[in-house]
């Protein structure tokens, strides 16, 4: 599956590995929250990048205290009806400040390709080629919002505030 990280098609560096596996020796590595909360304490002691994939009927918080040693939190869309890993998103980045790499999964539409990057999503784990593309183009589509969140863009009422205040001046 096509990976779309900070608007641009990469290979994925995480290797997912499963609950009942085998460490892999080196390398990034992804696993599932139940495997995570399992063995917290020494996953996030070895010196390798490590992910979390995150389901959406979990609280986030329970990643608050392992937050500065994960590399990647993988927020679930089970359905396309169920936004909840938005909210998720939101929460990591403006309440407890996470800044490694969210990365969608699951059944979202092209349509909420532009909610993703404003919710805090850098990354979307695309299931067709096509929907990657999309979602490259849907990073750089918009260039100003009504709605203020925690992406660093300012809404359109700050902008036109700062025009207005230069113009002023």
């Amino acid at each position: 599956m096509p990976l779309v990280k900070n608007g641009q098609i990469v290979a994925d560096d995480f290797v997912t590995v499963a609950d009942d596996a085998e460490l892999p020796a080196d390398g990034a590595i992804l696993v599932s929250a139940a495997r995570f909360l399992a063995d917290a304490e020494t996953l996030t002691k070895s010196n390798r990048p490590l992910g979390v994939v995150w389901p959406n009927n979990r609280d986030v918080v329970e990643l608050k205290p392992w937050l500065d040693r994960l590399a990647l939190i993988a927020l679930v869309y089970p359905t396309y009806k169920d936004g909840r890993a938005h909210s998720q998103a939101r929460r990591l980045r403006e309440i407890y400040g996470y800044r490694g790499e969210l990365r969608a999964t699951g059944q979202v539409l092209r349509d909420q390709f532009t909610f993703l990057v404003r919710n805090g999503f850098d990354a979307f784990d695309a299931k067709k080629e096509t929907d990657a593309h999309a979602f490259r183009e849907a990073t750089h589509r918009y260039t100003e919002f009504y709605q203020p969140t925690g992406d660093g863009h300012l809404s359109a009422l700050q902008l036109r505030k700062q025009r207005h205040k230069a113009a002023t001046t």
